[in-house]
């Protein structure tokens, strides 16, 4: 198994040279074997135990797990988590609050002891598992292509491997492990497809977890393929918004092309609406996506919520729009002044410095401009964009209201609620992209001006790198 395991890191490339892994240690025998054969391998990691607070005997185990890890010069860390609370605190089942407490521990070890990534024990055998419980459930191809060696920084280094195996190896090595009781409990939806189901299946093909795995890896590949041609759709279908000040929103809205998108199968049309939701942090059922799909191909307009209310798809005649739905709070704050003034929220920078006037002219819809220091009012300072704000835009006569020409300008209300205003003692004189304030204009005689630019923080980044 050593020698399978060092092949298969090998082959896969899964653990980059120099990483620290955190192992998920629960003293049975699949991690027991994982922590064993890490260790044989040189591999730098800490292995990490959560006690859950479940059974009387588990102050007993974690000493035990502590005693293994320090006779093979193992580091160790431990954490209580008190799981039936959570269970009815949350309404929800015990093994969905042991699997949150896990990796709620797992995580903030990971981040505090600065590991790379976390590495479970899981096998093929609980691959099967996975998959037969999630046929039942009722999923489609990503569900039923097992699980994955390596995904959202979750290492799983023991798939190559069976159960049946890891028990034989350690006995073989007289290591000390235990069976978790609740592996034997048919209160547990995993326990009853272990014990009762599986050897059904055995008995019907003898190499069912072989069949079923090779079945996995073909629909893991064809889910990938359709995954690209999905992608592949979106981006043909995208439509800019927002503009110059596209950086604004990048990460909470995306808007498609209408017809691009109605001449998709409908297969691609679902899985393209659902790598949206994701992209945007939410996910949706078979039932949501099925009443977008009918809704999307029958009626003018309509929109589909996700699952809590995170993001909503929303189409008209021309556009599917996708959006999340946390409202921006109204913010205030000095601007910097020589200087930079950052938001990491929102990604963008405001640039603030003195320098010579140009011989160029300011255009009211740039993201640079150069202004009168001198027709300043007080400390300058940006918020977010109010009703009733005003302002005499370069090149017009009279005072036009700021919500107009941020409509006039396109943008959406996420980009609205997220663009700085500056503002002097007086009132607005600049929206970033939209409109300057003809009374802080620079005058042909100027000369010394103060700059603001206005740029998204990563080109920013990217610029300084290159």
């Amino acid at each position: 198994m050593l020698e399978r395991l060092r092949r298969h890191l090998t082959e896969t490339g899964l653990i980059s040279e120099g990483s620290r892994l955190l192992v998920g240690y629960s003293g049975g025998a699949d991690s027991t074997c994982l922590v064993h054969l890490l260790q044989a391998l040189n591999v730098d990691f800490v292995a990490a135990h959560l006690h859950h607070g479940q059974r009387v005997e588990a102050d007993k185990e974690m000493a035990l797990c502590e005693a293994f890890c320090q006779s093979i010069d193992v580091p160790f860390v431990s954490g209580r988590a008190d799981v039936p609370r959570m269970s009815r605190d949350l309404k929800i089942g015990l093994e969905e609050a042991g699997r949150m407490a896990r990796y709620n521990f797992l995580n903030q070890a990971a981040r505090r002891l600065e590991c790379d990534l976390i590495a479970t024990a899981h096998t093929a055998t609980d691959s099967v598992e996975t998959i037969l419980f999630n046929l039942v459930r009722g999923t489609g191809p990503s569900g039923l292509a097992g699980i994955q060696g390596l995904r959202d920084g979750l290492l799983r280094p023991m798939l190559p491997f069976t159960r049946a195996e890891t028990v034989e190896y350690c006995e073989q090595n007289g290591l000390w492990f235990h069976n978790d009781p609740a592996n034997e409990s048919m209160d547990f939806s995993r326990a009853r497809i272990r014990h009762r189901i599986s050897p059904e299946l055995a008995l019907v093909n003898p190499n069912y977890e072989t069949a079923i795995l090779r079945c996995a890896s073909i629909l893991s590949e064809e889910d990938q393929f359709l995954n690209g041609a999905a992608a592949s759709a979106l981006e043909r279908a995208e439509l800019p918004l927002n503009g110059e000040l596209a950086f604004l929103t990048r990460d909470a809205e995306i808007a498609f092309d209408r017809n691009v998108m109605n001449s998709l199968p409908p297969v691609l049309f679902k899985r393209a609406c659902r790598l949206a939701f994701q992209a945007l942090g939410a996910s949706i059922d078979y039932d949501q996506t099925e009443l977008l799909a009918k809704g999307f191909s029958t009626i003018e307009s309509g929109s589909v919520t996700a699952d809590g209310g995170v993001v909503v798809a929303e189409w008209d005649e021309k556009t599917l729009h996708f959006r999340q739905l946390q409202p921006t709070e109204p913010f205030r704050f000095k601007l910097t002044c020589p200087g930079e003034t950052e938001s990491e929220e929102f990604g963008w920078k405001i640039s603030a410095y003195h320098s010579p006037a140009s011989e160029t002219r300011n255009e009211r819809t740039k993201l640079r401009v150069e202004l009168s220091i001198a027709k300043t009012q007080g400390e300058l300072y940006f918020r977010s964009a109010q009703p009733g704000d005003a302002m005499q835009p370069l090149g017009f006569e009279g005072n036009r209201k700021l919500s107009d020409l941020l409509s006039e300008a396109k943008l959406t209300r996420a980009a609205r609620s997220r663009l700085p205003i500056i503002c002097d003692f007086v009132g607005p004189i600049w929206a970033p992209g939209v409109c300057l304030s003809h009374r802080i204009d620079k005058e042909p005689e100027c000369e010394r001006v103060l700059v603001l630019e206005f740029e998204p923080i990563m080109s920013s980044t990217k610029g300084s790198n290159d």
